[in-house]
């Protein structure tokens, strides 16, 4: 298993920076997208299309850095940066971040951190959408809902997040090794 390294905390911060830009700038949509799905009793629906948006940076630094820690890390600090451009959640941000980048850090840690393929992404996805989504049982409520509307919640989840933290993942990385900014090997 590898050490960290400066050249590895410095690609995990800027991950998080650019993929916090990103969470930031995602919270209109999300606003826009719950007001326009509210009339029709949806607007948790809102979330679980956008979440694998927000998930993104813990799969991202965990595939790319391949070191323990790395998608929490990459995930939290991510978090942090949308917290101090003005997010909408405000500190409750970083709660989030962490619980999502553990999410994502089961699934790596449950290869040993030794597989990097596929099969690492989706577990790394499904891991990620059960903690996440236990997170919302209790955080937001969904405990309520009926069973239907849950499982709905959690396939959308669940598509978001393999979509977004899965494959986008995975194409983002192939482009990083052409633009040789990764090494090939091991990847």
């Amino acid at each position: 298993m590898k050490n960290w390294h400066l050249r590895d905390i410095i690609l995990v911060t800027i991950l998080a920076i650019f993929m916090g830009v990103i969470f930031w700038a995602l919270n209109p949509v999300y606003t826009l997208l719950a007001a326009a799905l509210a009339p029709l009793g949806l607007q948790p629906l809102a979330n679980e299309i956008l979440l694998g948006v927000w998930v993104m940076a813990g799969p991202l630094a965990g595939f790319i850095i391949r070191i323990p820690g790395a998608a929490t890390l990459g995930e939290f600090l991510g978090a942090v940066v949308e917290m101090f451009l003005g997010g909408i959640w405000g500190a409750s941000t970083l709660i989030s971040g962490a619980i999502q980048g553990l999410g994502a850090e089961i699934g790596f840690a449950a290869t040993g951190y030794k597989r990097f393929g596929w099969g690492t992404l989706v577990l790394s996805t499904l891991t990620t959408t059960i903690v996440t989504f236990a997170w919302d049982l209790l955080r937001s409520g969904y405990a309520t809902y009926h069973l239907n509307f849950l499982l709905l919640l959690f396939v959308v989840r669940l598509l978001s997040v393999f979509f977004f933290g899965g494959v986008l993942t995975k194409l983002i990385a192939n482009l990083l090794i052409r633009a040789h900014v990764l090494p090939t090997t091991n990847r």
